[in-house]
Parts: structure tokens; sequence; C-alpha cells
């Protein structure tokens, strides 16, 4: 095993992860609480990143929801793009059809990114790293999206990761992430992997942390527990202003 942290993806709260989640029984019921399924943060679930099963699973749970939607706010951007925690660069590889955008992506784990590779991303636009910690100059991209990523890190993780996303993006940052479907703070839960299943006004605090103007609107992905939301998040504070002659 590389000795590099190892980041999660996208959560895949589906079906089709039932065989997944019967091979990872220690991850399953590791400090779950059995009456509410909410538990103790400790640590990340991030093994399951390493294993074949999930990068095959990775290839499709887009279809029909977050997929086109990325497609739809990546059709008026243009210059660099940065995809953070790319995975195995499917996503990458269905916007880079657009023209006028340079898509990069970044990743924790090796795997995922050698199967990016595999699919034709070129080599110079992958990296291996830390999305808490990059290490891209300021203002790297002119815009970044992550897509079923954020909930996973912890409370300090994901302040980490918001303002850094801030820091390395020129205009706009897109992050597509569950939230609960009871619209409360249900807090950091456990099913197939940990995560925050929390309403959108936690979340619109923590990216109001380091960004100014933040927008969220609905996706078409949902769970049982869960309906996803994109929350826009732009650097530019004088962008709504009125100029009056």
């Amino acid at each position: 095993m590389k000795n590099i942290v190892k980041q999660i993806l996208p959560p895949i709260l589906v079906p089709s992860l039932k065989a997944l989640k019967r091979s990872f029984n220690s991850l399953s019921n590791s400090g779950l609480s059995s009456a509410t399924g909410i538990h103790t943060i400790t640590d990340q679930d991030l093994d399951i990143y390493w294993n074949p099963k999930m990068a095959e699973l990775l290839e499709t749970w887009g279809e029909g929801s977050v997929w086109s939607e990325i497609q739809f706010l990546m059709a008026n951007c243009e210059g660099r793009v940065l995809d953070i925690a790319c995975g195995t660069g499917k996503t990458m590889e269905i916007v880079s059809k657009f023209p006028k955008i340079e898509v990069h992506g970044i990743d924790i784990s090796d795997l995922l990114i050698s199967k990016a590779i595999e699919r034709g991303i070129p080599i110079t636009h992958l990296t291996v790293g830390d999305a808490v910690s990059t290490k891209y100059p300021d203002n790297f991209c002119n815009y970044s999206y992550s897509i079923g990523s954020l909930e996973h890190f912890t409370n300090e993780g994901i302040l980490q990761f918001v303002a850094e996303s801030y820091r390395i993006t020129e205009t706009a940052s897109f992050h597509m992430l569950p939230v609960s479907r009871s619209g409360k703070d249900e807090g950091w839960m456990k099913t197939v992997q940990s995560f925050h299943n929390n309403s959108v006004d936690w979340w619109l605090d923590k990216f109001h942390l380091s960004y100014p103007n933040v927008y969220a609107i609905d996706s078409a992905w949902n769970d049982d527990i869960s309906v996803g939301k994109w929350f826009l998040c732009y650097k530019d504070e004088a962008k709504n202003e009125v100029t009056v002659d």
C-alpha cells in the first residue's frame, strides 16, 4: 500500500453497492450505532477506494443525474477546469468535449488515477494528491468542481477542502453532495461509507467561511435518506453589485 492518505470519492448509496458492502463488513459495522446509524467521527473510510470493485462502480453511478448536470455547468465555462477527487476520470472524459475548457484532475488514490490514464486522460492533466492540501499555485484553474466527495471528510477536512478550492480557483467552484432528506442535521452516519447527512443550511455555513456568494440548487441524485444538491460557490464579491448612473 502506498504511503499516501486515501481520499473519499462519491457516495454510492444505490442497490448495486449491496454486494460491495458485504465484502466490506468490517467497514460497514465499525463504530455503528445499531439504533440510529449515527456514530462518532474518528477517521474517514478510505481503503474502499483502492478496491477494483469500487473503480468499476464509479464508471456508471452518475448516469441520469450528476453527469448531465455537470455538463450544463461546464457548457459556458472557459479556461482550465479542475475535477477535485476525479476518480477514474469518467466525469473528466464527459466534460472534455467542450472546446473552451481544459480539464485537469486530482485524486489521492493512485489506483483510480491509473484508471483515468488507461481511459486516455493525458497524464500531464492528472495529479495524485490530497484535496485538502494540493500543490497547485494560487488561481491554478478558472473553475473547479467535486462530485460526491466533500461529505466524507471530517469537519476539519471539509473546511480545509473548501478553503483549498477557494485558493486554487479563480472564478467559481461547484460541489455536488447529499443533504438530509429530512432537512435536519443528522450528523456523521455510516452506510457503505461514513459521511455527513446534514441540512442545506449546515453546508452553506461551511461554504460561506470561504466564499462570499454561494447558491444551492437541486440535483436529480437521491437515495432513501438523502437528496442531491449542488453548491455553486463564487469568489467575486462584486458580481451582484448594480451601478446606477
